[in-house]
């Protein structure tokens, strides 16, 4: 029996196949996630993670690159002027794609125009510290204490911007004291100059924290999420402290993935089905805990609005402090 038409019959099959797909999933190429920031951090991790899960669901390569620079705007950057295939992803945070448009003067891309939202996977609070010897005890203490000695308190952030410094300009605004913003380069130079005492307090990310908290040197009072966190289960929200102005308070920093614009709307749905799938899994929800955030899932439509309403927040936020970079 002739093989020749079985064998073009195949290839026909395997040709139709593969028309409705992507080149970059034809081809094998890896696909790329870009994190804006240094090796390290959550950011990191949370890529790592998805990295690795993603690879083993698609049987492809996932591969992370880091690729810091400008408050992540170098690495963000390089995914807006990317392929638009699918084959290079941005693991993006609120700084980088709702906060940085309002704080940057000289921002080359918009990231609500020139990304498409892919998935969001997790939400992570601050934790307001304190140093162990401080009087204050809770929210409530603080601004009585701020109030009762206008000028005298100074709080500790990363960097002009940061999300711990745009979370104390929220709190100034809603809880109606005044407290002085002092700087540093990093959070861990902060938390070395709070638990000395050198400043009063501290809008910090969860993990350097919540080390030292543990070890006694500092004083967690409340976290700025609108739910307690597993980590510290002891730990109120500022929202619950009963504070005029402050019901509802909620400063969060989100996570999710982005492509370039114009990326076909097959790819995206298919990588934010996969995506949301691996989200859910306990075990990527676990190593959500261990870096201080909780699960927020939601696909493109969702990732989408949640940037939207974070980037009018920030936007306000950002002008009433005045922080601007160049």
């Amino acid at each position: 029996m002739d093989s020749a038409p079985l064998k073009r019959r195949a290839l026909l099959l395997v040709s139709l196949a593969s028309a409705g797909l992507p080149a970059w999933a034809q081809d094998g190429k890896a696909i790329k996630i870009i994190v804006p920031f240094a090796p390290g951090g959550g950011n990191d991790v949370f890529a790592r993670q998805m990295a690795k899960s993603l690879g083993e669901l698609r049987r492809q390569s996932v591969i992370v690159d880091n690729k810091p620079g400008a408050g992540g705007n170098v690495g963000t950057e390089q995914v807006v002027r990317s392929a638009a295939d699918g084959s290079t992803l941005l693991l993006g945070h609120s700084g980088t794609v709702s906060i940085n448009p309002a704080l940057y003067k000289q921002l080359k891309f918009d990231p609500q125009k020139d990304l498409a939202p892919v998935a969001m996977f997790a939400s992570s609070a601050l934790v307001l510290v304190v140093p162990a010897a401080s009087p204050v005890k809770t929210v409530a203490d603080l601004v009585a204490l701020a109030k009762s000695q206008p000028g005298s308190l100074n709080y500790a952030s990363s960097g002009s911007g940061t999300g711990g410094h745009l979370t104390g300009e929220l709190f100034e605004q809603k809880s109606g004291v005044k407290i002085g913003h002092i700087p540093y380069k990093g959070t861990a130079p902060g938390l070395t100059d709070l638990v000395g005492g050198q400043v009063q307090m501290m809008f910090s990310v969860i993990p350097p924290a919540l080390a030292l908290v543990k070890s006694g040197r500092l004083r967690a009072v409340a976290v700025t999420g609108n739910q307690r966190l597993p980590s510290l289960p002891e730990v109120p929200t500022v929202a619950e402290s009963g504070v005029a102005g402050l019901a509802g308070f909620e400063s969060t920093l989100t996570y999710g993935i982005l492509a370039p614009r114009n990326t076909p709307p097959a790819v995206v749905k298919e990588l934010a089905e996969q995506m949301l799938k691996i989200a859910a899994t306990a075990d990527f929800q676990s190593r959500l805990g261990v870096e201080g955030a909780v699960p927020l899932l939601g696909g493109p439509a969702e990732y989408a609005a949640l940037i939207r309403r974070e980037s009018a927040k920030w936007a306000d936020i950002v002008k009433v402090s005045g922080a601007t970079v160049e």
